[in-house]
């Protein structure tokens, strides 16, 4: 198989699991820099430390939700796993909503998240059950950044590094933890620029493909200065480059696979993406799969 076909495959793969994803239109008040917070710092210079803090934690525990909506249909993806985030692996199990009938529910995806790369298994679509799918997350018009139904959480941090304005709103508790909450916009390209060498390809691919490279965001740090709790509203239009990606394959999954809200091609779809960190420390073991057992065959139209 082709490089050129494997990419296609990942994005038709991709397409079925969120149909056509994400707009956000609301925006953060504000710019420049606002007052520091209780502590007297910087809410820029706060934010763009926040991915290195998880890096010096080394691991967690995380969950993710995913909220669209467009055409007056909305629905939620959740997740949930763990992250290494000196090796930038994770695993997380994402659970699809139902059809729009309700008549059916479908297994939880298992996805393996490493630099530059989404690994998913049982994704259906005529994968066998122990054969896993592949896609090289720089291909993709959103940088994996909500395609795969879940913001990979160390990209998620890093979305942060691209703030360029932000307000400190107060203390508040996130799951009985006492966080600091910041509210603030960041520039993907920004982000892109000083990332880790595992996140820039596909920071720089959402920043080029996404509607607006401006990610407004909510965001609250504990007192180490890590993540808790981080919501992003990004901004995308329905269909642009999913087929491009797909490169007019045949056989790919349609838009509006697995129940997501497809709307029409050129329509906005509002998407809001939550990461919760937690259990710092936990124990980590995330293994790619060998080469043998990712699927190289075609992908079914859902």
């Amino acid at each position: 198989m082709t490089e050129r076909q494997r990419r296609q495959r990942g994005a038709a793969v991709l397409s079925g699991i969120v149909a056509g994803v994400c707009v956000c239109a609301a925006g953060c008040s504000g710019t420049g820099r606002a007052a520091g917070d209780d502590r007297g710092g910087d809410p820029v210079e706060i934010l763009h430390r926040a991915a290195d803090a998880l890096v010096e934690a080394g691991t967690s525990k995380a969950r993710t939700s995913m909220e669209m909506a467009t055409g007056g249909t909305r629905v939620t993806i959740r997740g949930q796993g763990v992250y290494d985030y000196r090796r930038q692996l994770g695993e997380l199990k994402v659970m699809l909503p139902q059809d729009p009938a309700g008549t059916s529910e479908h297994r939880p995806i298992t996805e393996l998240l490493a630099p530059g790369a989404l690994f998913m298994k049982n994704r259906g679509a005529g994968v066998p059950a122990d054969k896993w799918v592949r896609v090289e997350t720089a291909t993709l018009s959103d940088g994996n950044l909500v395609t795969g139904g879940a913001t990979d959480p160390f990209a998620a941090a890093e979305v942060l590094r691209g703030t360029r304005s932000a307000t400190y709103v107060g203390r508040t508790e996130v799951a009985g933890t006492a966080v600091r909450h910041y509210r603030g916009t960041a520039d993907l390209a920004v982000a892109a620029r000083d990332a880790s060498a595992g996140g820039r390809d596909s920071l720089r691919a959402a920043a080029e493909g996404f509607a607006t490279a401006r990610v407004p965001f909510d965001a609250y740090l504990d007192d180490e200065g890590r993540i808790r709790k981080v919501r992003h509203r990004f901004s995308f239009v329905n269909g642009r480059g999913t087929e491009e990606a797909r490169g007019g394959e045949e056989g790919g999954a349609g838009q509006d696979g697995h129940g997501g809200p497809g709307g029409r091609r050129g329509e906005a779809v509002a998407v809001a993406s939550t990461t919760l960190l937690y259990d710092f420390g936990a124990p980590v073991d995330v293994r790619l799969p060998a080469p043998g057992d990712i699927y190289a065959g075609r992908i079914a139209e859902d």
